[in-house]
């Protein structure tokens, strides 16, 4: 209880009068919501006798972070009709949101897919469930827990369709938008996506007062890296569309082809969302937004991908997704550390900048040259022009035999059976004293 009031007054001290002003909103929200607190009390003890009969089960959606609020709620959809850790009797599953929405559009797809009701309503309820499990176990199960960490090690995503689509509507607006962009209507596009602090900076305060992003650092990227791959892409053929919101820099190529969407005016829920289900395929660090691409079996490049070992928990564990993940560099010696040594240096796993430094690790992202090199591959390996050679399967089979070794020693029990991902092959090659 002191840490939590210690924690409002430090909101308070950086905030001033919007955060007083935002807490008696809350307060006065909370007030107004007991008479429904009161309520639920009986409502939840009737739901409990009902139970052998049928069970009414409630959860939260994750939605303040994009790639959560898609895949994790496409994973619980995949698990309910796949019958994994479904209610043996008739059930009824509710959802609620109470945090901050990060895209409306998604808000509005997984309302017409599942039964999402105000959190006014379910979340008293659950609090008040929450209480009763203190003293009696079993009322656990009317809850639905998402897990944030969970994954997709049954390649269930790849077994079934997308749980959101869109409407007729809906179609028709993206494809008039699409013409806007100055796209015919079977043109080929991929988006691009490169993490920069400029959303989590500006958007996150709305999830937790005050809170600072820094330890996101390690993932980011610099946009004009991209500029000689989104261009040699455009010269394929490709519209390029540089996704984002409140991204810090422009991308900057003269290519008609190359459209930054993010600062183009014309970026909008909608079409980040329609954009990253209609591509060729997503580039993208791993970053959330690509996780619509998963859902809707579009094919994943992974460029400067962190943290290295998360490749084995990747959620779309399949053929046509591509991997590189940034130069990991020994600050001492300045010398790169091969697969073993990114292991040894207990940072295939690390999630904070502040990790990396302190095992004296630094990271170098990818050259444009790579980074084109890797686009080049995916486009030719989607297109069926790419020639793997026999060098090209060995190397393959080296790294993730040294992959995969490292990720058992480590006991991992989320690990997919068998990995299908492919690691880019330009790079191996060039590379091959790294894989050891």
């Amino acid at each position: 209880m002191l840490k939590k009031m210690n924690k409002h007054f430090v909101q308070i001290k950086r905030g001033g009068v919007k955060v007083i002003a935002k807490k008696l909103r809350s307060l006065i929200y909370l007030l107004l919501q007991t008479p429904v607190y009161l309520l639920s009390i009986p409502l939840i003890v009737i739901l409990r006798l009902i139970k052998s009969w049928y069970l009414i089960r409630w959860g939260e959606l994750i939605s303040s972070r994009i790639g959560h609020f898609i895949i994790n709620t496409e994973l619980y959809c995949c698990k309910r009709d796949a019958g994994i850790n479904s209610p043996s009797q008739k059930y009824l599953d509710l959802f609620y949101l109470r945090k901050y929405v990060c895209n409306k559009q998604i808000e509005k797809m997984w309302g017409r897919s599942l039964i999402v009701l105000p959190a006014w309503l379910l979340g008293p309820l659950s609090t008040v469930n929450r209480f009763f499990c203190l003293f009696i176990s079993g009322f656990k199960e009317h809850e639905i827990v998402i897990a944030i960490d969970d994954t997709n090690i049954h390649n269930l995503i790849d077994r079934f369709s997308a749980h959101i689509n869109f409407t007729p509507k809906e179609e028709f607006e993206g494809e008039e938008i699409l013409k806007k962009f100055g796209l015919a209507k079977d043109a080929k596009f991929v988006c691009l996506h490169v993490r920069d602090p400029g959303y989590l900076n500006r958007h996150a305060k709305h999830e937790y007062m005050g809170e600072r992003w820094h330890y996101h650092s390690f993932r980011d990227g610099d946009i004009d890296r991209y500029v000689l791959a989104a261009e040699e892409l455009a010269n394929r053929g490709y519209y390029v569309f540089r996704m984002g919101i409140n991204v810090l820099k422009p991308l900057k190529s003269s290519n008609p082809k190359v459209i930054d969407y993010a600062k183009s005016g014309m970026r909008n829920d909608f079409m980040d969302i329609y954009l990253s289900a209609k591509c060729n395929f997503f580039i993208s660090p791993g970053s959330g937004l690509d996780g619509v691409s998963v859902i809707f079996h579009r094919p994943v490049a992974y460029i400067g991908h962190l943290p290295f070992g998360n490749f084995a928990h990747k959620w779309n564990n399949n053929k046509k997704t591509l991997v590189l993940t940034k130069h990991h560099i020994n600050k001492r010696n300045q010398k790169e550390l091969t697969i073993s040594e990114i292991f040894s240096a207990n940072v295939a796993f690390a999630y904070t900048s502040d990790e990396y430094k302190l095992n004296d690790v630094e990271l170098k992202e990818n050259s444009p040259e790579e980074i084109r090199d890797f686009v080049i591959e995916m486009d030719e390996r989607l297109n069926g022009h790419w020639k793997e050679t026999k060098e090209d399967l060995l190397l393959q089979k080296r790294f993730w035999s040294i992959f995969e070794d490292r990720i058992k020693r480590l006991n991992l029990k989320s690990m997919p059976r068998k990995m299908k991902i492919r690691f880019g092959a330009k790079f191996l090659r060039e590379n091959q004293n790294w894989i050891r």
